[in-house]
């Protein structure tokens, strides 16, 4: 791909190259990403915007002693570069090949697995306090995004932060979203005045003399420093930063490489923990993506001529359209109804949303915990709020769910998007808790559709109730199948889709749609199966397990979830002591590793082929017993 590209094999490396070949090092990382990425899909616009700001920590660390601690990660593709994995982008985010975040297991340069926001000064500052009480003096650098601020946790870590005594560097990658503008040359000339090593022993021993006058010392300490503060004010835009006890640096051209290894060494010199704040473009390099960097956040094959994506034709309307297109009708006829997302807009369907009712929107960033007790308060002020998360996103507000929802019995409805298998973003994304965390919950009412119908049924009928809902919906496609089952939503009922004999399939969600495959499967082998619509998670309903205790001698659950904490134990546990055989059909008790939906529910044994095989065999057993 590129002459220069060639010459990175391992870490370190491009400490070896000329000054005069870093820019040139940086069009080939760029050229490099949109080829790889438009035939893999992944995470293109913030990868583009960090290529230069990546090039100048990797200049000023020696990896993989020190750490750089990627916050959510998804923008670590240079960086997986220029420490020797330049070869595994030919099966990026697929099953069996890299991964898209970092990885520990991937390479010891990877100084944590990450996947998740705002959760990197906290585990940059248990590596700063675990350095110093090994005493080593390696360096340790956050890298945090703009938009990643708006998690409460970054602002817990950086209070605490404030009280290191040894250095710790937070890069606040800035792409213009978010953080006040460069005020201007001043503002960086007191940035590196600040930063100088004989300025702040200067300072220190001036303060320490004044400090030793009598009567007058404490007096000019403190009216030089009040002085000193209101400059700051007027003229360095990171005096939030300052007023916490950081250090503050910049803002700095993120695209500049000398700048920031600049910056990057002297902030390292600093007995303290410094924010060196850098200014960086989305997408910067590639014209589709500098137009559009939201697309191209996480951009599935796509045309480098002009950015189209590689699937032709018309696509059918997936689960969360379904969502979408029901809370707007539901909003026309009701003004109670409000709408709270975690700076997911677009991902989780409440676009139109925004567009159409701009007052009853609400985005509050990355800060899952807050949308949940916001919700919470306007559930409690007479609202009908819906949070629309993503599952692996919405376990970061268990407690508020918990606590602030469930004790006070608040309507509030969880639209619980990406709920089961997602594919290749891997093990951090995956959204296979949802049904145990929620589950073990009181006074918590937890759905799943079998179909695209369904879930708009569900939608209406959770919008009038007077406790917590929850409904969890897959990613992709809604199936379209069994429109002519359209029993009316009534609460803890499931509903019956087939009537057979000795074996009844009990499937949760989307697993409907597998289950009448394997019925078809079971079918060919002369068995003739029930198969029922669980449609409920919680409650389970106890009328059509006792109906099915009396009419079948096994029960096979199914869920796309995992099995401890499950609906399938659950089932399990309420025909414990009973002669009802039970086979439970769930993921592992384990994280499951990036890899398409299909290739993942084959290895996990929940695809029907392998749902058949399982249950013959489980059958062949007991004849045999």
């Amino acid at each position: 791909m590129g002459e220069l590209l060639d010459k990175i094999e391992k870490p370190n490396d491009i400490k070896e190259m000329e000054k005069d070949e870093l820019r040139p090092l940086a069009k080939e990382i760029r050229q490099f990403l949109v080829h790889k990425i438009s035939h893999t899909g992944g995470h293109l616009a913030s990868n583009l915007g960090v290529v230069e700001l990546t090039m100048a920590l990797h200049l000023c660390c020696n990896l993989p002693e020190d750490k750089i601690v990627w916050d959510v990660g998804h923008q670590s593709y240079t960086h997986k570069i220029l420490t020797g994995r330049k070869d595994g982008f030919e099966h990026l985010r697929q099953f069996g090949g890299m991964s898209g975040f970092p990885k520990q297991s991937e390479s010891d340069c990877d100084a944590f697995d990450t996947g998740h926001s705002s959760t990197s000064i906290s585990v940059a500052l248990g590596l700063a306090k675990a350095r110093d009480l090994k005493k080593q003096d390696h360096k340790i650098f956050a890298v945090i995004g703009d938009g990643a601020l708006s998690g409460g946790m970054a602002y817990e870590a950086m209070n605490n932060a404030a009280r290191l005594k040894s250095n710790l560097v937070i890069v606040l990658n800035d792409n213009q979203m978010s953080i006040s503008k460069n005020v201007g040359g001043m503002s960086s000339y007191l940035g590196k005045i600040r930063t100088n090593g004989n300025y702040t022993e200067l300072k220190e021993e001036v303060e320490n003399a004044l400090s030793k006058l009598p009567h007058l010392g404490d007096k000019l300490t403190s009216r030089i420093r009040g002085i000193k503060d209101l400059i700051k004010r007027i003229f360095i835009p990171g005096m939030l930063f300052e007023d916490m006890g950081l250090t503050y640096i910049g803002p700095i051209d993120g695209h500049n490489i000398h700048q920031m290894v600049t910056a990057f060494q002297s902030a390292s010199k600093m007995k303290e923990a410094v924010i060196v704040h850098v200014c960086t473009h989305k997408g910067k390099g590639y014209r589709p993506a500098e137009k559009n960097p939201s697309y191209f956040h996480g951009v599935s094959p796509f045309n480098i001529k002009d950015g189209s994506s590689r699937h032709n034709g018309e696509t059918a309307k997936t689960y969360t359209d379904i969502f979408s297109d029901t809370i707007l009708e539901a909003a026309k006829e009701r003004e109670d109804i409000v709408a709270v997302s975690a700076a997911m807009p677009s991902g989780t369907g409440l676009t139109a949303m925004a567009s159409k009712y701009p007052k009853r929107f609400f985005d509050v960033g990355i800060a899952e915990e807050h949308a949940v007790t916001f919700a919470a308060g306007m559930a409690a002020g007479g609202l009908k709020p819906v949070v629309a998360i993503y599952s692996t996103f919405l376990q970061r507000a268990y407690d508020q769910i918990l606590h602030d929802v469930c004790i006070g019995k608040l309507p509030v409805v969880f639209a619980v998007d990406r709920a089961g298998l997602v594919g290749s973003d891997g093990e951090t994304h995956q959204g296979i808790f949802d049904i145990a965390y929620l589950r073990s919950m009181p006074n918590m009412t937890v759905m799943a559709p079998k179909n695209a119908w369904e879930l708009r049924q569900m939608m209406l009928f959770a919008l009038e109730q007077n406790t917590p809902t929850a409904i969890r919906y897959s990613r992709g496609a809604a199936w379209e199948g069994l429109q002519d089952h359209q029993q009316e939503i009534t609460m803890g009922k499931a509903e019956w889709i087939c009537e057979g004999q000795e074996i009844a399939l009990l499937a949760v969600g989307n697993m409907v749609e597998t289950a009448m495959w394997v019925r078809e499967h079971l079918k060919a082998e002369g068995q003739k199966v029930s198969v029922v619509n669980m449609r409920f998670v919680k409650p389970i309903d106890e009328e059509v397990l006792q109906k099915i205790k009396e009419r079948h001698s096994k029960v096979v659950t199914l869920e796309e979830g995992v099995f401890n904490g499950g609906f399938g134990e659950a089932v399990s546990a309420w025909y414990e002591g009973t002669p009802m055989r039970v086979l439970n059909i769930a993921l592992p008790d384990q994280f499951i590793e990036h890899g398409s939906v299909i290739e993942l529910k084959k290895k996990y044994g929940l695809d029907p082929e392998s749902i058949t095989q399982k249950i013959l065999s489980w059958e062949d057993e007991d004849r045999k017993a």
